[in-house]
């Protein structure tokens, strides 16, 4: 069963909505040091935005591999995943 629109509303009103992705995700090639402030950067953005739950609670439910969704990093997505099994 396809998502319904409403699944999808919170993206509406994201802060990320209309910006460029770059800030989000990683370029090939890119450094440890240029992607921790790159990280960092697109953190700040995420903690300004009203949807943060909504779009974490997505790249989580959806196992994302790729940049930063409601401020979290793909490896600390991981690692919450990793952490919640273990809880269960």
């Amino acid at each position: 069963m396809a998502p319904s629109t409403e699944a999808w509303q919170w993206q509406l009103d994201a802060v990320c909505r209309g910006k460029s992705s770059d800030v989000f995700f990683s370029p090939s090639g890119e450094g440890r040091t240029a992607r921790r402030q790159r990280e960092d950067e697109a953190k700040v953005l995420c903690e300004q935005c009203p949807v943060i739950s909504q779009c974490r609670q997505f790249a989580l439910a959806t196992n994302e591999p790729f940049g930063v969704w409601g401020g979290m990093t793909a490896r600390e997505r991981s690692l919450r995943r990793t952490a919640l099994k273990r809880a269960s």
